[in-house]
């Protein structure tokens, strides 16, 4: 099984892009057995070889090991951190910025951020880059409706402001929409833009191995603007931030520092 395994992983890389082995072998394994088991396949060959036919099995299962967990305002502390401090610090500096929320799911983390933008920006003046390695989460974050239980955390105010509810289901305004635009990315292999102010990277470095980390990091890193801030999730605190040109901004906020200041 274990040949087999790693006989499918790299077929896969071949297919998708992406690197199954950057993950962490232990979850990573787990998700895919049980993807295996449900579907009745006896080996993951067996299950390759119907993907390479069946283009719905093959996006279910990119749906199944991608993580699209996700609601608006997530660990709300730490959004007031951005709003009331970090923003205010980045707008010291800047007239404009320039924002992206990577990895970013079904569309709440930069919807969050620009309704968050709005109580700084007309909303014609907000631009929001939002990124996912999943196509079909994408097309869901573009149409915009989610659950109650998803805006748990938003402030009334901008559950009033920004909704609308349609059953059991609220549906996000079309001004607040067109301050979004996704684009589908593969962190671990694809370039980045530069020059950002920030970066909003939350509840996805921890399924990756250290080595992978590492290297996202850096390529942050580079793609922020001295000063520009990486926010990242509360369970995702960074180790020894100035080897790859950070310091603690707050907690789970890192800024990137100029070359003098790195040394």
């Amino acid at each position: 099984m274990i040949d087999d395994y790693e006989l499918f992983i790299s077929k896969f890389k071949k297919k998708s892009g992406l690197d199954l082995a950057l993950y962490k072998e232990a979850q990573m394994k787990r998700r895919l057995i049980a993807f295996l088991e449900k579907k009745g396949f006896l080996s993951f060959s067996d299950l390759f070889k119907r993907m390479e036919k069946d283009e719905e099995l093959y996006d279910e299962f990119l749906d199944r090991i991608t993580i699209n967990v996700s609601e608006f305002y997530r660990n709300y502390e730490r959004w007031k951190v951005l709003e009331e401090s970090i923003l205010p610090q980045l707008l010291n500096e800047n007239k404009e910025l320039k924002v992206w929320s990577a990895a970013c799911s079904t569309g709440e983390e930069p919807y969050t951020l620009a309704m968050i933008l709005s109580n700084f920006f007309p909303l014609d003046q907000i631009s929001v880059l939002a990124s996912d390695i999943d196509q079909n989460v994408i097309s869901n974050a573009k149409v915009g409706l989610y659950p109650e239980r998803d805006l748990a955390e938003v402030p009334e105010m901008m559950k009033t402001k920004y909704f609308v509810q349609e059953g059991n289901f609220f549906k996000l305004k079309d001004s607040i929409k067109k301050t979004v635009t996704f684009k589908k990315q593969n962190l671990l292999s694809d370039t980045f833009d530069s020059h950002f102010d920030l970066i909003v990277c939350r509840n996805v470095m921890i399924y990756f191995t250290d080595q992978a980390k590492s290297e996202l990091y850096k390529k942050f890193s580079k793609a922020l603007k001295p000063g520009g801030i990486l926010f990242v999730g509360s369970t995702e605190q960074i180790f020894a931030p100035q080897q790859y040109g950070f310091e603690a901004a707050a907690t789970f906020f890192y800024r990137k520092m100029t070359d003098k200041e790195g040394g």
